[in-house]
């Protein structure tokens, strides 16, 4: 038997009501998306479109085929909800109108 090298990552998504992180040991050269379905998750938590999921390393987007190294943080992101653009327009709005009608001063 051939001794492979391994080196320790974690594989993390986290729902509103749950959060995970699983701690595995990867061959060295596996990639980001080998490293997310030998962690069990996508079993655990079926909501979650291989083909579709957008996944990084420490907060930053990466691609399927990145290969991890050691101590790596695999997230897998969830889609947003809203449009961040459209929130941005609506929070500015209410803005402007909180600045016009700024209250009555009474003195």
């Amino acid at each position: 038997m051939e001794n492979v090298e391994t080196i320790p990552v974690e594989v993390a998504y986290a729902r509103p009501d749950e959060q995970v992180i699983i701690g595995l040991d990867v061959p060295v050269g596996t990639t980001l998306k080998q490293a997310i379905e030998q962690s069990g998750i996508l079993e655990r938590f079926p909501e979650i479109d291989p083909e579709k999921m957008k996944a990084g390393i420490f907060g930053k987007l990466k691609k399927p085929d990145q290969v991890l190294t050691a101590g790596d943080r695999v997230e897998i992101y969830r889609p947003l909800i809203a449009d961040p653009k459209a929130v941005r327009k609506e929070r500015a709005a209410a803005g402007k109108r909180m600045k016009k009608g700024g209250g009555d001063i009474k003195g």
